[in-house]
């Protein structure tokens, strides 16, 4: 069943965690729901200002395209979340790989898609820097998200 109650979460918190038990708390899924929810609203943003778009919206297959792999991922890690097959370990490792991409390819000095792409297509200066802070806030939510699991990893293996 996938469905956990709060209760069997809220047991299983890394200070009390023994062999066998996980290492997961409930944060862990806020972290995914949020990060997710800001990756939407981000490629919701490329699609309203036209630019760096790819398949499936227009012909041309690009990073645009690429990213979008993001929400499978997102899905099978919390499902084997939710069955206990994945750990902080594995979270930590999978915001960082994230936080990482996002960083180089919008803010790097190499970045595909760097911060004027982003707030110039706007006639409104405030929308283009609402939609970088939007950005920013999930660039900083998968960084956090890997300190955090990072951390329940470390305690998980004291």
């Amino acid at each position: 069943m996938l469905v956990l109650s709060c209760m069997e979460l809220d047991d299983r918190s890394p200070e009390r965690a023994t062999a066998g038990e996980t290492t997961i708390t409930p944060v862990v899924y806020v972290l995914a729901l949020a990060a997710t929810a800001l990756g939407l609203a981000h490629h919701l943003d490329h699609v309203v200002r036209g630019n760096h778009v790819g398949w499936p919206l227009t012909p041309d297959v690009n990073p645009f395209t690429y990213s979008l792999v993001i929400y499978p991922l997102i899905a099978i890690s919390l499902y084997l979340t939710i069955t206990e097959r994945a750990e902080a370990g594995y979270w930590a490792l999978f915001f960082a790989l994230s936080a990482g991409m996002l960083a180089f390819f919008h803010v790097s000095p190499w970045a595909v898609e760097p911060p004027q792409d982003v707030i110039d297509p706007y006639a409104n200066p405030l929308v283009g820097y609402l939609a970088f802070a939007i950005l920013l806030v999930l660039i900083g939510s998968v960084v956090f998200g890997s300190l955090y699991m990072a951390v329940l990893w470390y305690r998980s293996d004291a």
